[in-house]
């Protein structure tokens, strides 16, 4: 990782966007803070791990019943509104 202050001029931002490009994450400060990251694009995403959030989420047994009358009614009466805005 790489921090810098905020660069002054273009040619300072292509060296700084050269980094990036060969795969270092670059870190822009201003009076000493951090104020920005800018990280290459290309990075391979983290491994999935199969299981991880195992029995972590429930469903209920009433899953797949029907909704409540009121609840399906607040969900109806949004579709009526939708429809209506888009006439």
């Amino acid at each position: 990782m790489y921090n810098v202050e905020l660069p002054a001029n273009l040619t300072e931002f292509a060296e700084l966007l050269g980094r990036v490009l060969a795969g270092e994450e670059v870190i822009l400060s201003q009076a000493g803070l951090p104020v920005a990251r800018i990280v290459p694009l290309n990075n391979p995403p983290l491994p999935r791990i199969p299981e991880l959030d195992r029995g972590k989420v429930v469903i209920a047994s009433d899953f797949n019943e029907p909704l409540p009358e009121d609840v399906l009614n607040d969900f109806l009466s949004l579709l009526d509104i939708d429809n209506e805005s888009n006439t």
